[in-house]
């Protein structure tokens, strides 16, 4: 399936450090965690709530409901979906908490796999259900390149009974990229559900829910989109016919005394309060990405983070802990004799912003791996040369003691 979205030419570097004012101040290498937006992100979300300080909240978003329509006509655009199949959400973890446990897993005896790759909230979600409704959950062991197994996973979704694959397709631990598509089409075979975790991957990589084949995508506003924080969405197939577990005002109309009946489509997951100056800042957000081009974007961050890697693997006493898998704009390593921690600390007095990710945070990556924390830089567009040589000399001082 060919892309929708126009050939575009190479990022110009320059020009998004110039319409995002936090790239003068710092050497920011954290978009996984939440990336520096651009000025036209910050003062849309500040004009909105001008407006609601001078006629009121509810009077503002009545003023601007033409453009929050327009965000899920952009997500929805910005994945390969349709608008309906769009929710929005607060969190990732708000949302993924919602559809889940829409699937009611314990009523379908559904056993859960799920990759090692998984992130902490959604991991102990899952668990919870695991344990509190008697669901199986199989962590579904990695290849020797670090991402999950598919023969394995094929043998047990063809184990037989009902089954929900749940992956993230980056995880917060490394730049290890699961391949998303080969899953889909193995839960497409064996007829399992499929909900993919696209919390790092939407903002920095290529995404067509139609190839991947999955029945729900998740992720956030603030990482590699820019946009503000308290924001996100979710793509739920119109094939996919749940009905939330807590019905809200936003999402159902109450017909009678003890009935109601479910808005279509996937906004009846939402709720009715919303931070709405966020989520105007979140369709800004979504119009950048789209002007940018997420194929473009895909090609400039991977080659970014494949010379960062490189650089940072030449440096003395320096570990690249990303998995042989891994062309995404993420980046983990670890200091010989420096704990992770203590490493970003001294990164940040030097002005370059990473993070450091512990095995609490990936036990079924790190913990498994044996690693007890990683320092994580993350790449973005307006990350420039200068951005890049500032982290690898800032790490080879901290490494050699200087």
């Amino acid at each position: 399936m060919e892309s929708s979205l126009q050939v575009r030419g190479p990022i110009d570097v320059a020009a998004e450090r110039a319409r995002t004012p936090g790239a003068a101040v710092t050497h920011h290498f954290n978009a996984a965690g939440s990336a520096l937006p651009t000025a036209s992100v910050v003062q849309a979300v500040v004009d909105h709530l001008r407006l609601e300080e001078r006629i009121g909240g509810y009077e503002a978003a009545h003023q601007v409901a033409d453009r929050i329509e327009a965000v899920y006509g952009d997500a929805a655009r910005l994945i390969g979906a349709q608008a309906p199949e769009i929710a929005l959400f607060d969190s990732a973890s708000t949302g993924l908490r919602s559809i889940v446990d829409a699937l009611r897993l314990g009523e379908n005896k559904s056993r859960l796999l799920v990759s090692r790759s998984t992130y902490v909230s959604h991991a102990l979600h899952l668990m919870s259900l695991g344990r509190e409704h008697d669901v199986e959950l199989v962590v579904v062991p990695n290849d020797p390149n670090g991402t999950i197994d598919l023969t394995a996973l094929d043998g047990q979704l063809a184990s037989g009974g009902p089954a929900v694959v749940c992956v993230a397709h980056i995880p917060t631990s490394s730049g290890l990229v699961e391949p998303v598509a080969a899953i889909g089409a193995l839960a497409r075979r064996h007829g399992a559900r499929y909900v993919l975790d696209a919390t790092q991957s939407v903002g920095q990589v290529h995404i067509d829910v139609t190839e991947i084949g999955c029945d729900v995508l998740v992720t956030t506003g603030r990482k590699f989109l820019r946009a503000p924080r308290g924001t996100g969405f979710a793509y739920v197939s119109a094939g996919l016919d749940l009905p939330p577990t807590a019905p809200d005002v936003r999402g159902a109309v109450w017909t009678a005394s003890t009935s109601w009946e479910l808005k279509p489509g996937a906004r009846r997951f939402e709720t009715w309060e919303a931070s709405i100056g966020a989520r105007v800042g979140l369709g800004v957000a979504l119009e950048e990405a789209l002007s940018l081009g997420t194929e473009q974007t895909e090609r400039h961050l991977v080659a970014r983070a494949a010379s960062l890697r490189e650089s940072l693997a030449e440096t003395p006493k320096v570990t690249v802990q990303d998995p042989p898998c891994s062309p995404s704009a993420i980046v983990t390593f670890t200091v010989d004799g420096i704990t992770p921690l203590r490493v970003n600390e001294q990164l940040g007095r030097l002005g370059v912003r990473t993070v450091s990710v512990p095995a609490s945070h990936a036990q079924w990556d790190l913990g498994a791996r044996g690693v007890d924390a990683v320092v994580r830089a993350s790449v973005h567009v307006y990350n420039d040369d200068d951005d890049m040589a500032a982290l690898v000399d800032a790490v080879a001082r901290i490494a050699t003691g200087g």
